[in-house]
């Protein structure tokens, strides 16, 4: 049970998720609150419009049923256009056992009963998704994601789970939509909810770890056209140059450059301690020569090794 958010911070909870919304109209003061009340809201319904360009009519709705026939219209290409604020006729009446489900966040949503007491017009936000309904008209992808991110966003700024999610269909026996499967959609919308509301599923996110070793093959894999990526260093001239590219190119150069310096860095140990044992030993033989300067000499040889330059030859990877 909660407040309805504001129009303003319902725009804010849809931005933050990610959601490309449009304004339409009046729609902050477009409502059928004078019919009834609105609120407290206790989850999110969602429907398919069972047609095409349907936005004038979940705007306006019609003699019969009056919009705003919905809060939030959603188009095939993914965007949401809000057509109102308030109570709105999309639900209904809905069954008792499917408002419990929903109040109790229930992992079960059971088939409605006959009867319909609750009024889902005030309980419940609306999304109506452009869809024919009919089983074969596709939801492409740009849109179901968004419908997933809508309701997430919502149940977000309410501290709601997925299982505060339900379909027209689960609410009543008198509606079939949406027509695809919300068990499958709350999964998602769950997976959301995990995430911060900027999560984007298909970027890694910032600190994420390496769950499996497997992983690793992936992030490193090859192109899968040209055996190695190194000849042509440039996107512009290689259309075969990727993300994937450029991660495999800099694991193998930094690999190979590990190695080098590793191995430059035993050398020169190798190299410091050959100086000492040869410091030691001029030392021993200078103090049985008393015109010798023992100190003088090896602080000279000392100084002259250290002026030797260092050249490292690095092949071509």
């Amino acid at each position: 049970m909660a407040a309805p958010m504001t129009a303003t911070q319902m725009l804010r909870s849809l931005q933050e998720e990610g959601v490309d919304v449009r304004e339409h109209r009046n729609w902050r003061e477009h409502n059928r609150n004078h019919r009834g009340a609105w609120g407290p809201v206790h989850g999110v319904v969602i429907h398919h419009t069972a047609g095409t360009d349907s936005l004038a009519l979940c705007y306006a709705g019609t003699s019969a049923l009056p919009g705003p026939l919905c809060h939030t219209h959603l188009s095939k290409a993914g965007v949401a256009t809000m057509v109102g604020h308030g109570r709105a006729n999309h639900a209904g009446g809905f069954a008792a056992n499917a408002h419990e489900a929903v109040l109790s966040e229930s992992t079960t949503h059971p088939r409605p009963a006959r009867t319909e007491p609750v009024d889902g017009n005030r309980h419940y936000y609306g999304i109506e998704i452009e869809n024919l309904g009919n089983g074969r008209d596709a939801y492409p992808t740009a849109q179901y994601d968004a419908a997933v991110r809508w309701a997430a966003a919502i149940c977000r700024a309410h501290g709601w789970t997925e299982d505060s999610v339900i379909g027209h269909k689960e609410g009543t026996r008198r509606k079939i939509d949406p027509s695809f499967d919300m068990n499958k959609f709350r999964s998602d919308v769950a997976a959301r909810l995990k995430h911060a509301a900027s999560w984007d599923p298909s970027s890694p996110e910032k600190g994420a770890l390496v769950a499996d070793k497997n992983d690793v093959a992936v992030l490193f894999k090859t192109d899968g056209v040209l055996d190695s990526p190194d000849k042509d260093k440039d996107a512009n001239n290689n259309e075969h140059w990727t993300a994937e590219s450029y991660l495999r190119f800099d694991y193998l150069q930094n690999r190979d450059t590990l190695k080098l310096v590793k191995a430059l860095t035993t050398k020169l140990d190798a190299q410091q301690t050959t100086i000492s044992e040869l410091a030691k030993t001029v030392a021993a033989l200078a103090a049985n020569t008393a015109e010798i300067d023992a100190d003088a000499l090896v602080a000279r040889i000392k100084g002259e090794i250290e002026k030797v330059t260092v050249h490292l030859e690095v092949a071509d990877a």
